[in-house]
């Protein structure tokens, strides 16, 4: 048995229903070798001073290096990759927005263990969220080849909807074995972790996650990526990095303003209600929704 792959032209449609039926889809060679060389180049510096994890969870031979936003422009490329963005924005489109929950490149070492497997989305608190609301779209972009000796994380296929506080075994688990600059999609609920390392190689993953906007990010993107910074970023980037209302009521800085006020100055100030609600909803069904409710209870 091998897990699922898709070709890279598969669309936000086909990969998030993969997504809510197996859990996970790893999509082949989704950006050119080139584009790693890049992100590589540019974080190079920071992996090589990032301390080892604490425990056998975050791997005492594993290190995580973030702010990938701020330290590298070829990571944003990847963040607003398109069928990342459209997949996030259709898999998550039951929340009023979806946002950047972290980027992070994650480098397993020779000698490395396998992690325990384990669901993403317990990141918050362990919450028991319900099994029909899924609030990540997780991306493992393979910034190194992926094999299995290498440590490539392995996923138990059909785990998604088994629940929470599940105990799966490494043989009940498959490696999801990909070239580099092909990703390994999958969601906050499926079991996964990664692989032991028995090679004489660093297997190296890019972590870039979506999650939905009314939740607080793993990575505090606004610390990350310093505000002078931010100030010359994209707004389309901006916007996935949280820099807009995360739903009615969520996120507003100042006099009840929208958080891009922060990064410009608008010409006129105007509060966020309801009616500009509405008018960020006319492509957005669940934002609509949610707008309709407001105006029936506010009558």
């Amino acid at each position: 048995m091998s897990l699922l792959h898709l070709p890279a032209d598969t669309s936000p449609d086909t990969l998030s229903a993969a997504l809510r039926e197996e859990g996970y889809a790893i999509i082949d060679e989704l950006v050119p070798p080139g584009l790693m060389d890049r992100i590589e180049a540019e974080m190079n510096p920071h992996i090589e001073v990032t301390p080892y994890g604490g425990d056998a969870f975050v791997g005492k031979a594993t290190r995580r290096t973030g702010s990938m936003i701020a330290r590298s422009a070829a990571a944003r490329e990847l963040v607003m990759n398109p069928l990342a963005i459209g997949t996030a924005e259709k898999f998550l489109g039951h929340a009023s927005t979806f946002q950047l929950h972290l980027t992070q490149i994650i480098s397993v070492y020779p000698g490395s263990p396998a992690q325990p497997l384990h669901q993403d989305q317990l990141a918050w608190d362990f919450f028991p969220f319900p099994d029909d609301y899924h609030v990540q779209c997780n991306i493992l972009w393979a910034m190194s080849d992926y094999t299995e000796e290498m440590g490539a994380t392995r996923v138990v296929p059909g785990s998604q909807y088994k629940g929470r506080n599940q105990t799966f075994t490494q043989a009940e688990s498959l490696p999801a074995e990909m070239k580099r600059g092909s990703a390994l999609f999958y969601t906050g609920k499926v079991y996964h972790g990664a692989g032991a390392n028995v090679s004489d190689r660093i297997r190296q993953a890019i972590n870039i996650t979506y999650a939905v906007g009314w939740l607080r990010q793993e990575e505090n993107q606004y610390l990350s990526t310093p505000l002078e910074l931010a100030r010359t970023l994209p707004e389309d980037l901006l916007h996935v990095m949280g820099y807009r209302m995360g739903c009615f009521a969520m996120g507003y800085v100042r006099d009840f303003e929208d958080p891009m006020v922060i990064i410009r100055e608008p010409e006129r100030r105007a509060a966020f209600g309801i009616e500009m609600t509405q008018k960020n909803a006319t492509t957005d069904s669940a934002l609509s929704g949610m707008v309709d409710h407001l105006h029936k209870t506010s009558a």
